[in-house]
């Protein structure tokens, strides 16, 4: 059994192999870009602090700090490694696809550029709507609940690890309609698979909600929302690449062995 599946886990440690290697090398190019990464990602903070500001003088004073010796320089490292996984992404997308290529069919092996390009894009696209929709609602609510009492002095190491979180978190949230339509070009699953499961599907979409965003309803709805729109844009994508067969056509299928089997009664009488 091992020998069987020894080509396999070398190919699986081809694929981590370079996966892992074009990671660290992002990681020193953005290393040198760090401060103008690590200013976007704070940007939707100080927003949320300056609308504080103006609401309560008490909060007046809020700001990012550090509670570290060398937490700038922990916090580059941090940023660099989360530009360096962004910028990496198309590659590792595309190991992925070149891992389970081998078993696929000739034609389905010439979807590569097409899963890397929209699984990348769809990433993107989830990653964005975080930033410039999630992160204002739930940043503005978080620190301005409970202002009026407290300043808000919020740990940059903490910030930029809960930032990141909800980033990926998002960006790997999109990628169902692409995951889905690449199963149901395989033929692993259909539409009546898919609507079948929808039930628990939103259950375990609230869950990840409540996993991946603030301890606030608001957000974790901006997040479940999106991800059961998405599950129903799946169900249709891959009702278009992979319609499950309809009963007649299952009837008309069973209608042939039904009909032999009269036939063989009939002889036997």
């Amino acid at each position: 059994m091992f020998e069987d599946l020894r080509p396999h886990l070398i190919e699986l440690r081809k694929r981590l192999g370079i996966s892992v290697l074009s990671v660290i090398v992002m990681f020193f190019v953005m290393f040198a870009f760090h401060e103008p990464i690590l200013e976007w990602m704070i940007a939707p903070l100080n927003d949320a602090l300056i609308e504080v500001g103006k609401k309560s003088v008490t909060a007046a004073n809020g700001m990012v700090t550090t509670t570290q010796v060398g937490g700038a320089f922990f916090v580059a490292l941090k940023v660099s490694f989360f530009g360096g996984l962004l910028a990496s992404l198309p590659i590792i997308l595309a190991q992925i696809w070149l891992f389970i290529a081998p078993g696929l069919y000739a034609n389905e092996k010439k979807m590569l550029i097409p899963f890397v390009v929209g699984g990348s894009v769809m990433f993107f696209i989830g990653a964005a709507f975080a930033y410039y929709i999630v992160t204002p609602f739930g940043f503005d609510f978080l620190i301005t609940f409970g202002s009026f009492k407290f300043t808000p002095l919020i740990n940059i190491e903490d910030y930029v690890g809960f930032f990141s979180k909800i980033m990926f978190g998002f960006g790997i949230a999109f990628e169902l309609p692409v995951f889905a339509y690449f199963l149901a070009l395989l033929g692993l699953v259909d539409d009546k698979q898919m609507t079948a499961f929808f039930k628990y599907a939103i259950v375990i979409i609230f869950i990840v909600a409540a996993m991946l965003t603030p301890p606030d309803v608001l957000t974790q709805l901006l997040m479940a929302i999106p991800l059961i729109l998405l599950y129903g844009l799946s169900i249709l994508i891959v009702k278009a690449v992979n319609p499950a067969p309809e009963e007649d056509d299952a009837e008309e299928e069973a209608t042939p062995i039904e009909s032999e089997a009269a036939v063989e009664r009939t002889a036997d009488q």
